[in-house]
């Protein structure tokens, strides 16, 4: 069968429409599955991540906000079992654990002590103050990478571990917590009158 040119421009203008609406459809596709990017220190647990228990219960009593730096030994259960369960998580997927940081207790202890009393859950302060600045009104001033996890929970037995579970299964905040280049950690918790526990996670690398 002879070659017809002049029908080419319609098969070409058929073939390009055809792969214009391919390109839409994957641009849409990719869009509707692409997670939007959270900066890797300013990390939170979202309400709706909560799973509200039927009968909501104070589970621990509140940590001290500690004006030292608390060692491990000082960690409440609630503070050591998320601890753990974080360095369980790095161990299984082939990453040094993670050294307790007594100063990063303090900061973190302070922040979810913030959050109940002033009632807001961010990593920025109502008063302004971010991580960075957050971690130099505690005192640690020099540091080569800093990162954060915060949430918060009701009516769980192991409240320190739900947090981490659930940190595990967010993109943002499972970085944090399999980030290599950290190197120490420490978990600060604080129960509201309600019995809502509120956990703020500290990384650095000094």
């Amino acid at each position: 069968m002879p070659f017809t040119i002049r029908s080419a421009p319609r098969v070409l203008s058929l073939f390009f429409c055809s792969v214009f609406l391919v390109l839409i459809f994957a641009a849409v596709t990719a869009s509707a599955q692409t997670p939007q990017a959270v900066p890797v220190a300013r990390l939170l647990t979202l309400p709706n991540d909560r799973i509200p228990a039927s009968r909501p219960r104070r589970v621990y009593a509140a940590a001290p906000v500690a004006t030292g730096a608390p060692s491990l030994d000082e960690a409440t259960e609630i503070e050591r079992r998320a601890f753990d369960s974080t360095n369980r998580a790095r161990l299984q997927n082939g990453l040094a654990p993670l050294v307790w940081d007594g100063e990063l207790c303090r900061m973190a202890r302070l922040h979810s002590a913030n959050m109940v009393r002033l009632g807001f859950f961010a990593h920025e302060t109502p008063d302004g103050q971010r991580l960075k600045e957050r971690a130099h009104a505690v005192g640690i001033a020099h540091f080569q990478v800093l990162g954060e996890n915060i949430a918060y929970n009701q009516g769980f037995n192991d409240p320190g571990g739900f947090a981490v579970e659930r940190w595990l299964i967010s993109p943002g905040h499972r970085a944090n917590i399999l980030n290599s280049e950290f190197e120490q950690s420490a978990i600060g918790s604080f129960v509201a009158p309600d019995g809502t526990v509120y956990l703020t996670q500290e990384f650095i690398k000094r």
